[in-house]
């Protein structure tokens, strides 16, 4: 019993006092600044997604793998902030020289419907379960997401949204859309991931099916490879009209 005690004071306080404000380690790659003098074709030559385009870098396509950082350190730099959800696909592009990404990423609110509880329920549409563990990690004491009232159900019957993960593989197509039709209206859709934005490294491969994303228009996108807890807590956060 004395050794657990012991364990427990070297641990110290775990959890994150406010998830929304929280500071993170300066390596983390987030949001990107561009220089005004973009050359799209030298870093697509290093980056794996071709995420360059002439909008300017996709980060619903980006990995975040920090390939273009590191060999053309003076075309662009990941910055440590988190906030990377957008509500719509086109904010997700970044301009050349933007720094007004985060201000203007998220504008639509859901509070009226969901201020205080938010059911969410999970498809891993063929991902490698990156984006689910940290889902799951969104959960856990050091984040702690069910203090905003939001919370990862087992049934769709009881969600209020699907949350998607993966680039969705022809497999998992039906029973996507099968769980998707569970869920009680009104149902919302979002986006984890570059896999769920894009198809992520998989994009235009003929064993994904993304016909789901034709007929249904996703709420919120949350970038990353995976994306980050505190990145998640925040898009959604956000989404309910939280600050």
């Amino acid at each position: 019993m004395l050794n657990l005690v012991k364990a427990r004071l070297a641990h110290g306080y775990q959890a994150i006092p406010n998830p929304l404000k929280a500071s993170i380690n300066p390596a983390f790659p987030g949001v990107p600044q561009l220089s005004e003098s973009l050359d799209m074709d030298m870093l697509n030559s290093v980056c794996p997604t071709k995420a360059f385009c002439n909008k300017g870098l996709d980060l619903g396509l980006c990995i975040f793998c920090g390939a273009c950082e590191r060999n053309f350190p003076q075309q662009i730099r990941f910055q440590p902030d988190f906030r990377l959800a957008a509500d719509t696909r086109e904010k997700l592009f970044i301009q050349p020289g933007q720094k007004d990404y985060v201000e203007k990423a998220i504008s639509s609110k859901l509070a009226g419907r969901f201020c205080r509880s938010f059911a969410l329920r999970n498809v891993c549409a063929g991902g490698c379960n990156a984006c689910e563990q940290e889902l799951g990690a969104c959960s856990n004491v050091n984040f702690d997401m069910g203090r905003y009232g939001i919370e990862v159900v087992a049934s769709p019957r009881h969600a209020d949204a699907l949350i998607l993960t993966g680039p969705i593989t022809t497999n998992m197509a039906y029973a996507l859309n099968e769980t998707w039709k569970a869920i009680p209206e009104a149902k919302l859709l979002i986006l984890n991931g570059a896999c769920a934005i894009s198809g992520g490294l998989f994009a235009g491969s003929e064993t994904i099916d993304r016909s789901f994303l034709d007929e249904h228009k996703p709420v919120l996108f949350i970038p990353g490879c995976p994306a980050h807890p505190l990145s998640i807590i925040h898009g959604l956060a956000s989404l309910m009209g939280q600050k």
